[in-house]
């Protein structure tokens, strides 16, 4: 039976490994909901790249509040045995002075995006956590405090400054190893596979605009050492399931 501890880091496994969410949204009282392609802010705030003539951004615009259903594989023909997240929070726009890293986090997450990410109608949201719930499967369903589901701003902060370097050395010196970890720790096929981000409980590969896929640490890291030794235990788990 999952306890509060798993039922938290299942939230933020399933929060920095989504490619798309249910956005809900209302207008007048009435509900809408909309399917979106988020990324994580390095501080786990879920960011939206939403374009102004979506009836979505309007209704935020008029009404910050708003939900983000994501949702896991489930296990069984039973779509209730598949662990999911639903997340509540205020929605608003990036400030200007952190639209460029943050951006360049999302479309690194979202390569594909890149033809239209110049479109003077889109524009970088972020939303602000306000409530969370998890379901782990059926019958297990757990809320969190927000101290409970959020990283240690300080480790936050530690792997930000840590992360281009990061990035640059596993892809210049280890594609091998990227290569490794894809297939072994996430079922994907071979392939050019770089890292495109790294965060305090994992990092994300991509191959090209289309494949893209999550490795989650055991442990979250707390700076630049242990998410060395993260990476490196798991390229040793990669290689050891390899050879099997």
């Amino acid at each position: 039976m999952m306890d509060k501890a798993e039922a938290a880091w299942t939230a933020r496994a399933l929060l920095r490994g989504a490619r798309s969410a249910v956005l809900a949204t209302q207008r007048d009282g009435q509900p809408f909901a909309s399917l979106v392609t988020p990324a994580m802010a390095p501080d786990l705030s879920p960011l939206l790249w939403l374009s102004s003539l979506s009836e979505h951004t309007r209704q935020l615009q008029a009404e910050p509040r708003c939900a983000l259903l994501i949702q896991g594989q489930a296990t069984e023909a039973n779509p209730q045995t598949a662990p999911r997240v639903t997340v509540t929070g205020l929605a608003e726009r990036v400030e200007p002075d952190h639209i460029p890293a943050l951006k360049a986090r999302w479309l690194a997450l979202h390569p594909y995006a890149a033809l239209y990410a110049h479109f003077s109608d889109f524009s970088l949201w972020r939303v602000k956590l306000g409530g969370t719930q998890v379901v782990g499967g059926f019958a297990a369903a757990f809320r969190l405090r927000l101290a409970d589901l959020l990283p240690d701003p300080v480790s936050v902060r530690a792997i930000a400054e840590a992360e281009a370097g990061v990035c640059a050395h596993m892809n210049e010196d280890h594609p091998d190893v990227l290569e490794n970890m894809a297939i072994a720790l996430a079922g994907q096929l071979s392939g050019e596979w770089r890292m495109a981000a790294c965060d305090v409980d994992g990092c994300d590969l991509v191959a090209g605009e289309d494949r893209r896929c999550r490795v989650t640490f055991k442990l979250p890291v707390v700076d630049a050492s242990s998410l060395r030794d993260a990476l490196v235990a798991a390229a040793d788990k990669a290689r050891t399931l390899l050879k099997k």
